[in-house]
């Protein structure tokens, strides 16, 4: 017998401010672990690429709750009162493990603070010849950094799991397709980025490749997505926004296409390697980051 998940709460009426933050948190934990990908390849030619990486994840860290504040509306002081409780005679820390939003704003500070020294690190690394850290302490810095990266690219995608909207509470796929997705992305902003940045370009194949398995996971978990909700009887929903699934799938396809490319020329002998950012690599990139945005936005906007 099949049982229908029923739904008793109000839509949330989001706007593009949470699109835009559900964008840069996919953005910001997928580019920091690329980034720590790239180093952890033991390649030096990896490392300028690894650099740009986290330069983005620093930006896009920032930005994550300038959007959240601004989409509820309040001061700007509201997101530090989501850490600390200001309460006369209830002072203190405010952390709520049962609460998927308060365990989100603390993530992101943690998140935030890994962010900003791998950023100084990269920083101090291209103007002086010199990180901040050892090698060794370096990479193992950069690998509980990666964790909650992974964490923050995927929390949102759990968060609306958790909520009792349809479409969103339909299906479990939500966190590991907002993983993908942000994993996509952002090894597709950094191939982008390598256009200012040449010495990276080494890493140009190695990225393409990458961001290939994202895709291929990514359109898995489209399809999980689909499966789960249509047995919720919940896909008409979903076809008014299928223009935006439509782009999503262009972005996912052209990044499987470049990937095949690099891998046959591996596969003949060949390098893989390119002396600079080509225009394929441009095109294909903006499309995966444009499937990016219109994922998040097929899945938000369906639920309202």
């Amino acid at each position: 017998m099949l049982f229908l998940a029923e739904h008793f709460v109000r839509a949330p009426q989001w706007t593009w401010y949470i699109l835009f933050y559900f964008l840069f948190a996919g953005l910001a934990g997928g580019a920091y672990v690329v980034a720590t990908l790239l180093r952890l390849s033991g390649d030096p030619r990896d490392e300028p690429a690894a650099r740009v990486g986290f330069y983005v994840s620093l930006p896009a860290t920032v930005i994550c709750p300038i959007l959240l504040t601004a989409d509820l509306g309040v001061s700007w002081t509201r997101f530090w009162h989501m850490l600390v409780n200001v309460t006369p005679g209830d002072t203190g820390l405010n952390f709520k493990y049962w609460s998927p939003m308060s365990v989100g704003a603390w993530g992101l500070l943690v998140f935030g603070a890994f962010a900003f020294v791998s950023a100084v690190d990269a920083w101090l690394s291209d103007r002086r010849g010199k990180p901040l850290l050892p090698l060794v302490l370096n990479r193992a810095f950069n690998v509980v950094g990666a964790v909650f990266g992974i964490f923050i690219a995927s929390y949102t995608g759990v968060l609306l799991s958790v909520s009792n909207q349809p479409i969103w509470s339909d299906t479990w796929s939500l966190g590991g397709l907002f993983l993908a997705s942000g994993l996509s992305g952002a090894a597709a902003l950094i191939a982008l980025l390598m256009r200012y940045r040449p010495e990276a370009a080494y890493s140009i194949a190695r990225l393409h490749q990458a961001d290939g398995y994202f895709s291929a996971l990514e359109l898995v978990l489209i399809i999980v997505f689909f499966a789960t909700i249509g047995a919720s009887r919940d896909i008409p929903r979903v076809l008014p926004w299928l223009a935006l699934w439509a782009l999503a799938i262009i972005g996912i396809a052209a990044s499987l296409v470049e990937a095949r490319g690099h891998f046959r020329v591996q596969a003949s002998g060949g390098s893989a390697v390119v002396a600079g950012v080509r225009m394929d690599t441009i095109v294909v990139s903006l499309l995966v980051l444009l499937g990016v945005v219109a994922l998040r936005a097929a899945v938000i906007f369906s639920a309202q």
